[in-house]
């Protein structure tokens, strides 16, 4: 792999990073992330768990609607 591509891809590698992190800001607005209905957390003596299935779920979905959109898009 030679220089210009692999810059090429790092370029692309970091604006999909950035576009990422302000998808999650944004929805932390929108939606009170790691806080929702589903997310199982539990607090005992000296231990605390917490488990967030549905924001993982959440997450999933939009993640894989975003890159198949963008596959699609540059294709």
């Amino acid at each position: 792999m030679d220089a210009p591509t692999l810059g090429r891809g790092l370029l692309y590698l970091g604006l999909g990073l950035a576009l990422l992190g302000g998808l999650v800001m944004l929805l932390g607005r929108v939606v009170d992330l790691g806080r929702l209905p589903g997310d199982i957390a539990y607090e005992g003596d000296g231990v605390r768990i917490y488990v967030p299935l549905a924001t993982m779920i959440v997450l999933s979905l939009v993640l894989t609607l975003l890159l198949n959109l963008a596959l699609r898009l540059f294709r």
